[in-house]
């Protein structure tokens, strides 16, 4: 229902992830039971969960690793990987400054140029190890080292953007990426994004996409929301990206994944957003914390180094265990960021639902109070959900 904001001007209401719960249904199931595998861009993974493009989150090594988990690791083509030969020295830097040294550090440090045999160097690398080579890149830059990816071999090519459509305007100086002529051409599936509402969703289907990414501003480390108003909370993007989905399924026999991108921090945020739609995730601040995670304990918006208008920002996260603790535990912290396989299971188990398309299903409610409700002593003693 619409909600006057004044004469003129309507609104809709939408809710983030901590509004929402899950409600249990009328059979639970062992957690040993519920099937948590998805696939994109016809790669099939057993956990729906991929580590985000970001120079903190995911290098060579963590990509190879999330594969052997059986999790899913993207690389930022117009980063640290790309620009230096030997990223080291120059994490060692981020991670080292002050916070108010921090966005000039980091707008002179991208501004080394992106060089394409790093593009395919590091591609070989990850493949060579048996990994899955997934990257990521604006739509500028897939326009620009699109040639280089397909050269390489990439398995996935994510196209992302704070916001990505169909119906783009540029300058008469400028040609814009023509994304269903990318998909089309590009000899590997075609990752698009970010959008937040159902149309934008189904454009994106139409171009080609293999999968979309939803999610504008929620990231732990992104600022666009507050640099520039723009966004929509989580669950109702999620929810309205995956009606998208579903009616494209119904007109075409196509069935292409959502993936909530942001905005998630523990496993019952994951259960939640799959709840509302989303066939996976992809998530950066949990898996920066990882100790083979290349940001040193810190993580950082990938808009960050703007020379213009930096839209994110460097946030210390500390280093709380290993990938696999995190990934599929076994837990060793209380507060729901460890063993997020385990969550999703057990949460599927409690609800029901035997795979992620029942989990889909499953009843949501609207529950302000979820992560508040008797938990006084939690928050007075910084335990658990009082973190």
């Amino acid at each position: 229902m619409d909600i006057q904001i004044g004469r003129g001007k309507t609104a809709r209401r939408a809710y983030g992830i901590d509004e929402i719960a899950l409600v249990p249904g009328q059979r639970t199931l062992d957690p040993k039971l519920a099937d948590t595998s998805w696939r994109i861009g016809g790669i099939e993974r057993e956990i729906p969960i991929i580590a985000s493009a970001m120079d903190g989150v995911v290098d060579v090594g963590m990509a190879i690793a999330l594969s052997q988990l059986g999790a899913l690791g993207v690389l930022n083509l117009e980063g640290i990987q790309t620009r230096y030969d030997d990223p080291n020295p120059i994490l060692d830097r981020i991670a080292s400054v002050d916070k108010s040294e921090f966005v000039p550090l980091m707008q002179q440090l991208y501004a080394e140029p992106i060089k394409p045999e790093l593009i395919e160097k590091r591609i070989h690398e990850i493949k060579e190890k048996g990994g899955i080579a997934a990257v990521s890149a604006t739509p500028l830059g897939a326009s620009l080292y699109g040639s280089a990816v397909a050269k390489a071999g990439a398995d996935l090519f994510f196209i992302q953007a704070t916001v990505v459509s169909t119906a783009h305007l540029s300058p008469e100086s400028v040609t814009p990426l023509d994304l269903a002529e990318f998909c089309q051409n590009m000899p590997m599936p075609v990752v698009l994004g970010n959008c937040v509402t159902y149309e934008v969703t189904l454009n994106l289907m139409k171009a080609g996409a293999a999968a979309v990414l939803v999610g504008i501003g929620p990231g732990a480390a992104c600022t666009s929301r507050g640099v520039l108003g723009v966004g929509i909370p989580q669950a109702t993007a999620v929810a309205d990206c995956a009606a998208a989905r579903d009616d494209y399924y119904r007109e075409t026999g196509n069935y292409v994944p959502v993936i909530a991108d942001g905005g998630l921090i523990t496993g019952g945020d994951i259960c939640k957003c799959i709840a509302c739609g989303a066939d996976g995730v992809m998530i950066g601040s949990p898996f920066a914390r990882a100790a083979e995670a290349p940001g040193r304990g810190y993580h950082w918006g990938m808009a960050t180094p703007s020379p213009v208008l930096p839209r994110g920002t460097r946030i210390r996260v500390g280093t709380t265990g290993t990938l696999k603790q995190i990934l599929r535990g076994p837990a060793q912290l209380d507060d729901g960021t460890h063993n997020l396989l385990g969550a999703l299971q057990t949460s599927m188990g409690t609800l029901g639902a035997k795979n992620i398309r029942e989990m889909q299903q499953v009843e949501v409610v609207i529950a302000p109070s979820l992560l508040t409700e008797g938990k006084v002593y939690q928050k007075a003693q910084q335990l658990g959900m009082g973190k």
